[in-house]
């Protein structure tokens, strides 16, 4: 990849008008959420080319490793590209290897950590201002999670920001839970370790009180609350309303359970129905969120859909978007990324379909890529 890493010195703007060209695309990206999360008002795709273009342009002449790198696959301040889909992605990996910021990385508000390797180095995704993440967030979650309005008790599997305040998921949660939930918030990870007989507690408390719940987890933390009802045969009925947040997957867990056998599980033990259910897909170098279409929720395989400042693109080895139904690398282009990286490669694999995708995950490996797929066959199967 060849980012490589530089003095902090030289990653931080030189250029005399970056508070200025910064205010101005953090205004119109959060006039783009708030648009959206107040009215529904879509981003035409000119509308999100022309941002996505100014803030690759922004980007280029403020973050260095990040204009080197550009550079080397042709692209500069003076040959800029025409749509965002020829804007060149970093490697998710690249946020191990170099500071990828705008700014001076000591002064961010918010730095989050990814995950580490297998010789546990891991990276940090530094941001500016909370501004155009906690919008982005919240937006994302009242559209796709709180279509009811629902007040909910929130049950959280997942880092508590108390303890770990690197965990993007972690602050994701910290934030919904404190705007959108009651005062009976529960964290039940620690340190690594699940403290199920405390969230057993509060769920029977939510019971009696007649208190809709949404558990946060990922999917690795519920397998083992599944286990452990299991073990103990314990079947609950959770107060109209309540409702399941699942994210992430089984990524360096040496056990992997199916996707329909934990939502059957899921199903079964907290007698919801499978559309309570909702999987929430980003990462720590974005920003922003997906999550399963309203519509399709009560499918075997979901559709993918992202808030109107974020895209997907779905790519060839040659970096070239596919056309819909065929199966390659996922590609997210985030516009509230504004003060790092818009534009980010993954290893996992998609297929575009009806305005989002489908996510195929890794397990198939890269020969899959550029292979045809009918997108209607996945969700039929």
């Amino acid at each position: 990849m060849g980012l490589g890493v530089r003095a902090l010195a030289e990653n931080v703007p030189a250029m005399p008008h970056y508070r200025q060209d910064a205010q101005t695309l953090d205004a119109e990206v959060l006039h783009w959420i708030d648009a959206w999360h107040r009215h529904g008002t879509p981003m035409q795709d000119g509308d999100f080319n022309d941002v996505a273009l100014r803030i690759f342009a922004h980007q280029l002449a403020y973050n260095e490793p990040y204009a080197r790198y550009a550079a080397s696959l042709g692209f500069s301040s003076a040959s800029l590209p025409a749509s965002y889909h020829e804007i060149p992605a970093v490697p998710s990996a690249a946020f191990k290897e170099a500071t990828l910021t705008t700014f001076d990385p000591s002064v961010a508000a918010l730095a989050f950590e990814t995950s580490g390797t297998t010789q546990g180095i891991g990276g940090r995704h530094f941001m500016e201002s909370r501004d155009l993440y906690d919008a982005s967030l919240l937006a994302s979650f009242d559209r796709f999670m709180l279509g009811d309005r629902l007040k909910l008790r929130y049950l959280n599997l997942v880092p508590n920001p108390a303890d770990r305040p690197q965990s993007s998921l972690g602050y994701m949660m910290g934030r919904v839970s404190a705007e959108r939930g009651s005062e009976q918030t529960g964290w039940y990870l620690r340190g690594g370790d699940l403290f199920f007989d405390a969230f057993l507690a509060d769920l029977h408390d939510a019971i009696a009180s007649h208190e809709p719940v949404c558990i946060a987890a990922t999917a690795f933390a519920l397998v083992h609350v599944i286990e452990a009802m299991t073990a103990r045969d314990l079947r609950l009925e959770l107060p109209p309303g309540s409702r399941v947040m699942e994210t992430g997957g089984f990524k360096g867990r040496t056990r992997v359970v199916e996707r329909a056998e934990l939502y059957a599980g899921i199903c079964e033990r907290f007698t919801l129905p499978v559309e309570a259910i909702v999987a929430e897909y980003s990462m720590t170098e974005l920003s922003s969120q997906y999550y399963d279409a309203p519509a399709m929720r009560s499918l075997p395989t979901r559709v993918k859909l992202a808030p109107p400042w974020l895209r997907a693109r779905v790519v060839g080895p040659d970096g070239a978007t596919l056309a819909d139904g065929t199966v390659g690398a996922l590609v997210h282009v985030d516009l509230a990324n504004r003060s790092s990286c818009l534009a980010v490669a993954t290893e996992d694999l998609g297929v575009a379909h009806d305005g989002g995708f489908i996510l195929i995950g890794r397990e198939h490996g890269a020969a899959l890529r550029g292979c045809s797929l009918d997108a209607e066959e996945l969700l039929r199967a």
